[in-house]
Order: C-alpha cells, then structure tokens, then sequence
C-alpha cells in the first residue's frame, strides 16, 4: 500500500524524524524513499553555486540520518518554487505518501505567508503526512482514526489498519462524531453498538488488530482533536476528499481555506502527526 514515498526535507523540521518513526514499522521498510531538497532560485551564479552546495550538504545529511537500508534511497536536488517541485517529484516517483513538515499556519496565515505545506495539500491528491515543526515525534503505537460512512474515511481506515497490523501492541482508536450535539460520550461495548462502526470493527477484527471505540459530540475538528490528545495518539489519520481549485491550479481553494474544512482544521490543531488519504471527488 505504501512503496514509494516522498519525503520533502527542508532541512529544519521533524520530517526526517516522522519518516524514521514510519521505517519502525515492517510493511514499511520495503518502501523506495526519495528525499528532495529544493534550492530556491538566485539573482546571481555566485549565490547558486553556495546555494548548490548548501542544498546537497543537507540533502546528504538527510539521506545518512534515514534508518532504511540505502539501497532504498534517493536523493533528489532540484531548483525552483518549492510548492511547485515537491508537486512535480511526487508525480515523477509516483509517490504513494507524501511526508512534509509543516508551521501549522491557520489558515489566512498560511496563505499569506504562501505556505508550501499548505499549497501542496491543496492541489495534490496524494496521501500526505503532514508533521509541524513544534511536536515530538514518538513512535508510532497509538492510531487515531475518524469514522463515518464517507468513501473518504474507508481510506483512512484502510491505511490505520495497514500500518498497525505489524506493530506490536499497537492500537487503533476509532473515532465517530454523533450528529447530535448534546450526544454523551462513549467509549467501549456502548461505542461499539454504534452501528457507524460496524464495517470498520469487521475490518480491524479480521486484520488482527486491537481497536478501541469512541463516539464523542461537538465540532468535528474539536472532537476529533480532543478523542486524539486523550487517546494518547502517536498518528491522527483522517479522510481527505481531493477538491483541486476549479479554476486553475495558481489560484488557492479560498471557499475550503478560508470556510470550515475539517482536515484543514486538524491540520493545524492535533497535537501528533495528521496523516491525511485522498479520495478523488
């Protein structure tokens, strides 16, 4: 499910610190990873040449601090936009996950500050593992991951099974937001009645994986925030429906930006790693 990834290394962040927390887990160590360092454009040949030298120092140091075997490894220096590049080099590998480090700039912020992260999210539809620069990675046991009935969120189930199916004593918490409001809380046998998890309990059962059931109430983005923090999670997984800008791809997505996208608010607000799968729609 995951053989190619991406990872776009900046050179600060915890991108390489999130990828290695990935390689702990079997399924993923057979994955071809490419690293892409991206050198911005200068005004003069002088600062190129610095600027080269620079990206492949970095570019080297990222690649050695990988724990995979280097046979599965390579680098990839390019220059230009760097929203642009880390677009292009997904499509050139073909890469099943992108991972990149993110500011967790709300959202105005992060187009006004012209956020890489934030753009890429917006026009790929590629699986992307987004890490802000101010948590600690922990490996990964803990999953959370929300449920409903959406083809989006099969995705995401899909890939919380994939991944915790070979780690040892790790746990997946399913996540279902009731429509009510005012709902209770519940966790356990009473969650595991809600028949919104019907198909996802079959799933984790059959997989061989240990689950635990939440239903929790409130706005989404909060909920699913909250249920994460408490559950402990080490990776929040959730399901993003592709919806590229319909005019053209240089213009942002200002209705999803700026309105209530539930990924977009756990983009910027869960407090571990937010994994999110794409669903053309």
């Amino acid at each position: 499910m995951i053989e190619k990834i991406l990872l776009a290394d900046s050179g600060t962040g915890r991108s390489e610190d999130m990828l290695n927390a990935l390689l702990a887990i079997p399924s993923i160590q057979r994955a071809m990873v490419t690293v892409l360092h991206v050198v911005p454009p200068q005004t003069s040949s002088d600062s190129m040449t610095e600027k080269w030298e620079e990206g492949g120092k970095t570019l080297a140091t990222a690649v050695q601090s990988l724990k995979i075997d280097q046979s599965h490894v390579s680098a990839m220096l390019r220059e230009g936009d760097p929203k642009d590049q880390v677009l292009k080099a997904a499509d050139e590998v073909n890469a099943d996950l992108i991972i990149m480090g993110s500011r967790g700039l709300k959202r105005l912020v992060s187009i006004l500050e012209n956020s890489v992260s934030q753009y890429v999210f917006q026009l790929s539809s590629r699986p992307m593992l987004l890490v802000k620069d101010d948590i600690f990675v922990r490996s990964i046991n803990r999953i959370a991951v929300a449920v409903d009935k959406s083809e989006s969120s099969k995705q995401a189930l899909k890939m919380a099974l994939f991944l915790a199916r070979d780690i040892k004593g790790g746990q997946v918490t399913l996540i279902h937001i009731d429509s009510n409001p005012k709902g209770a809380e519940k966790v356990g046998a009473e969650a595991e009645r809600d028949p919104a998890f019907a198909d996802a309990i079959t799933q984790a059962k059959q997989a061989g994986v240990a689950y635990k059931a939440v239903v929790t109430a409130g706005k989404a983005g909060e909920a699913i925030c909250r249920v994460a923090d408490e559950t402990k999670a080490d990776l929040l997984i959730l399901g993003s429906p592709d919806r590229r800008p319909s005019i053209a791809k240089g213009l942002p997505d200002l209705d999803r930006l700026l309105g209530t996208s539930l990924s977009d608010y756990v983009r910027v607000y869960a407090n571990c790693p937010v994994l999110l799968t794409r669903t053309l729609g």
